[in-house]
């Protein structure tokens, strides 16, 4: 007779207000100053800490609509993901080709270690006055929800993007916010009663 129970965890995010202070932090020191910058570049692409440390030149190539974007296969699963970049992660690639760190390993970000990257990401959030826990998993999240989901991007290509098998992880990734629910509801707000015939004019 017993069953097994699940709670889902409360999974943080950050907001397109926090991302900006993030961004737009004078952090003075080079090793803060990369992490948030490697931060942002996985807000902006959903990419894990692992598939961001092994990014190279080669992964960056010319799509269908003549923009730059990055390919490459998921080292977790094996599933690729594709991204088109957004203006934000052009500027931050452009801001580190010359790196010496990234010349030498042919990487196109200055990627620290796992703990120090973690690390420092705590340490910048108490600068820029963020309460919530940064991790690299937090970026991904942030990606799904604040991004793309708020933004509209239906879920299957927030799954495709993200390199998921299966709708139903992105979906665990999937958070509904006040953000969200609001603009959802300005659109129905505007189709019922800003635009076409009167409401009351239908009414039996």
């Amino acid at each position: 007779g017993f069953k097994c129970t699940y709670v889902q965890p409360q999974r943080d995010c950050l907001t397109m207000e926090e991302i900006m202070i993030l961004y737009k932090k004078d952090l003075h020191l080079p090793r803060l100053s990369e992490v948030r910058d490697v931060f942002i570049f996985s807000c902006f692409t959903g990419y894990a800490y692992r598939d961001v440390y092994c990014l190279t030149s080669e992964n960056v190539i010319i799509g269908i609509d003549g923009g730059k974007w990055i390919v490459k296969d998921r080292e977790k699963t094996n599933s690729p993901e594709r991204i088109p970049l957004l203006p934000i992660v052009s500027e931050i690639l452009e801001r580190y080709k010359n790196h010496p760190y990234c010349l030498y390993y042919g990487r196109l970000l200055p990627v620290s270690s796992n703990q120090c990257y973690n690390g420092y990401l705590k340490e910048i959030a108490e600068l820029c006055g963020i309460k919530k826990n940064l991790t690299t998993h937090v970026a991904r999240l942030t990606f799904a929800t604040t991004v793309t989901l708020e933004n509209d991007v239906p879920m299957e290509m927030v799954s495709q993007m993200l390199g998921h098998k299966s709708i139903k992880t992105t979906q665990i990734y999937a958070k509904v916010t006040q953000r969200k629910v609001n603009n959802n509801m300005q659109v129905l707000r505007k189709r019922l009663f800003g635009e076409g015939p009167d409401l009351k004019q239908n009414t039996l």
